[in-house]
């Protein structure tokens, strides 16, 4: 068997295995609001939803070890086939520096998000002395263009598609 055959036979097990086509990604943040404040008022998210993990859940899943959390859920858009970004805070600091690269930790590091127009997300991050990351915007080809910015907490958000 071939690598490619071993790797096709992973992915159409894959594909047969999952209820959903999208990943709900959850992000521990330092600070709620001001995560809230940068993903929806400046990356241009919307919330769609909430629920709170109690303390007993938190423990008997082995999710917190029994703290409570509240999750704001937002999305790219309003509908059943977007993905969950949610937010919870526990109140406190990362343990760990904030990368100035994607290489400086591991785990997640970055999320890519393909925009209709880079300007008017552009202008809302500049309007809230967000930090523009290299020499962005960055012509990729003709018709679209790379943007990188770090959230509060340090994750890496490219943006990329057409300036206007």
């Amino acid at each position: 068997m071939t690598l490619f055959g071993c790797a096709w036979g992973m992915l159409s097990h894959a594909q047969s295995t999952f209820a959903s086509k999208t990943i709900g990604i959850g992000v521990v943040v330092a600070d709620i609001n001001r995560s809230l404040d940068f993903y929806v008022n400046g990356i241009g998210m919307v919330k769609t939803g909430s629920f709170t993990i109690t303390e007993e859940f938190g423990k008997r899943s082995g999710l917190t070890g029994g703290a409570s959390a509240a999750v704001t859920i937002l999305k790219l858009e309003n509908s059943p086939e977007a993905t969950d970004w949610k937010l919870m805070s526990f109140g406190s600091k990362a343990a760990h520096p904030k990368p100035k690269h994607i290489q400086d930790d591991t785990g997640m590091q970055y999320i890519t998000l393909q925009v209709k127009a880079l300007q008017p997300i552009i202008d809302r991050l500049s309007r809230m002395k967000v930090p523009f990351l290299g020499s962005t915007p960055t012509p990729l080809n003709d018709k679209a263009h790379f943007v990188l910015v770090q959230d509060p907490d340090g994750t890496f958000i490219e943006l990329i598609g057409p300036l206007q």
